[in-house]
């Protein structure tokens, strides 16, 4: 794992270094800068295949560079079709493949390629650059482009000098917590959208950018449910097979999920030796899983490694949070993956992960809820806006408030999204609708559940899940890898019948009983905690004055769109107790951090 960059502008090369320096921690391992013709090319290294100098970037074949970030784990076969096609190779490095491959066959490499990546390419003799993301936006792509100057890099920091805030992002970011691509926090810097790459053509000064890859219509196999288990689990095990790869030290991560223990067991078959596993624990038992990864891995034989964490470890990780999410992101639960991943550096630097299991599998608990409400949404709409307002609702008890949620949500697809955006809630008039970039989930399928879990995949997986696990890795220079995330699994899962992964609430079913191959049922067949972390309750407590501090009538009459007035009176409902806003006060403050971190509040 890496981190790349890539402009026109001409800065000296001080500046350029400074610029990596500020993300250094990507790439420890070597940092190489380039200028060629009127570019100039910049890498940090995390040594991962072939550790020889050779291998460092950016990498030159004829006339073509690469700065690449990822791996491309079926790079060997890769490269026996190209050695059959003449070419020769002075590494054994997936870069040198990637580069030749594109040499080879141009664009259309990405069609034969499977991996996580993110890369740009100069072609000198074309005056050219081709760049291009993974399929499902595992690393990130960053691009500036203005009066036909461009930067490209990993991650944001690098761009962000003597740039604007964008008013439209910060009221998306309220809305959902994180800023979905193409938007970035600042003007005139975007991302390069997961199974899109990127063509600039530097003698007309154009950009172009076209997918190569998307979900597409859903066409359900017809196939028994035993075939349809054992073909899954053959394509797991050939999954995680070719993300074992490595010559440095590999492990697997740990938690008392079905995700992450299915993976772990599988390479723990693969694998000659004894794989090392890792897990975080805490104090507090409402939180703690690591009893229940500590049977998982005597039962694979692992060698397991426990770290139990107080809440203490956890505070100490908020300035971290904000110098490595170096753009405003309120997932809470990237503060135990920082932890996570800074106890596995200790031992390892590449580690396997569960991460992609519950949007392909139906994991979430949100699909749950979804199922519940069905029959509530499929009533005209016209006479639930008359239930919704009358005595009936306290029938519902507990459930009042979904139920009312569901009452006054026009559509099945309103529904849907309000899962991942709360539409307005914070902010004083409408903002963008950053919608219209995910509407394909409306058309893949008719199924209600499907409908869910590709929009899950589309935004959610690669705007919070992959940002969280790629940041929280990259903070200590570990990279993460997840079989889940190979596309090939995300479409064989879409082919499964619903009934195959979801049935009568059985959540992830399939997986389930392929996990049964491994570890008796009765063992993982335990209440999930999830990885959280009771931010609630500190912010009534240890970090009160903290956030009442961070949340100061400057600040927030600094943000634009908010409803400065709702979310004071949220804020002291929740200090007094009398309710729990805790993703909206979470929101801000991480906001708040964000804008003393790059001095947008000066």
């Amino acid at each position: 794992m890496c981190g790349i960059y890539l402009t026109n502008i001409p800065y000296e090369k001080a500046v350029v270094q400074e610029k990596l320096k500020s993300i250094s921690f990507r790439g420890p391992d070597y940092t190489g800068i380039n200028k060629i013709n009127h570019l100039t090319l910049g890498h940090l290294r995390l040594s991962i295949l072939d550790l020889d100098a050779r291998s460092h970037q950016p990498f030159l074949y004829e006339d073509l560079s690469i700065v690449f970030n990822g791996e491309i784990y079926n790079y060997k076969d890769i490269k026996k079709e190209l050695l059959q096609l003449g070419y020769h190779f002075k590494t054994e490095s997936d870069t040198e493949v990637l580069l030749i491959g594109y040499k080879a066959w141009g664009n259309k490499v990405l069609e034969k390629i499977n991996g996580m990546f993110a890369f740009s390419i100069y072609d000198s003799t074309k005056n050219k650059v081709f760049s291009a993301r993974d399929r499902l936006g595992v690393k990130p792509f960053y691009y500036y482009w203005k009066n036909n100057e461009f930067e490209i890099c990993s991650q944001i920091r690098p761009l962000l000098k003597n740039k604007e805030i964008d008013e439209e992002a910060v009221s998306i970011f309220l809305d959902c917590m994180f800023i979905p691509s193409p938007f970035t926090i600042v003007k005139d810097v975007f991302k390069l959208p997961p199974g899109n790459y990127m063509e600039i053509d530097l003698n007309s000064n154009q950009l172009n950018i076209k997918e190569y890859w998307n979900l597409k219509d859903v066409k359900i196999k017809d196939i028994s449910y035993d075939d349809a288990k054992a073909e899954l689990h053959e394509l797991l095990k050939n999954a995680v097979k070719i993300r074992l790869q490595s010559d440095v030290p590999i492990g697997s991560f740990l938690s008392g999920g079905i995700d992450s223990a299915l993976v772990s067991s599988i390479a723990s078959k693969i694998s000659k030796e004894p794989i090392n596993t890792f897990s975080i624990g805490f104090d507090d038992p409402k939180y703690d899983e690591s009893k229940i990864a500590e049977q998982y891995a005597k039962i694979i034989g692992s060698n397991h490694k426990t770290t139990i964490c107080s809440s203490d470890d956890i505070l100490h990780l908020i300035p971290k949070l904000v110098e490595v999410y170096d753009e405003p992101f309120a997932d809470s639960s990237a503060l135990p993956s920082l932890l996570l991943n800074s106890v596995t550096k200790k031992h390892v630097t590449v580690a396997l992960s569960g991460d992609g299991g519950d949007e392909s599998f139906i994991g979430y608990n949100h699909f749950d809820s979804l199922i519940k409400n069905k029959a509530i949404i499929d009533i005209p709409y016209a006479i639930r806006k008359v239930l919704s307002n009358t005595f009936l609702l306290n029938l519902f008890g507990k459930n009042t408030h979904r139920v009312r949620n569901a009452l006054n949500t026009k559509t099945r697809n309103d529904f849907i999204e309000n899962i991942f955006s709360r539409k307005g809630f914070l902010l004083n008039k409408k903002r963008q609708d950053y919608m219209k970039h995910y509407q394909g989930y409306k058309k893949w399928s008719n199924i209600f559940l499907q409908k869910a879990a590709d929009l899950n995949i589309k935004l959610w997986l690669e705007n919070d899940s992959n940002v969280k696990v790629d940041r929280a890795s990259m903070a200590y220079s570990v990279e993460v890898r997840s079989p889940f995330l190979d596309y090939r699994v995300v479409e064989y899962a879409r082919s499964l019948p619903m009934s195959f992964r979801y049935e009568k609430g059985r959540q992830k079913k399939i997986l389930r009983d392929v996990l049964k191959e491994y570890i008796p049922e009765d063992v993982f067949n335990q209440p999930k905690r999830g990885f959280a972390v009771p931010i609630g309750n500190w912010m009534k407590n240890e970090l009160k004055d903290e956030f009442l501090t961070a949340l100061n009538d400057d600040f927030l009459n600094k943000v634009p769109n908010l409803n400065v007035a709702k979310f004071k009176k949220l804020l002291n409902e929740h200090m007094e107790g009398k309710d729990d806003h805790t993703a909206n006060i979470w929101k801000l403050y991480t906001l708040s951090k964000w804008y003393s971190e790059f001095g947008f509040l000066d």
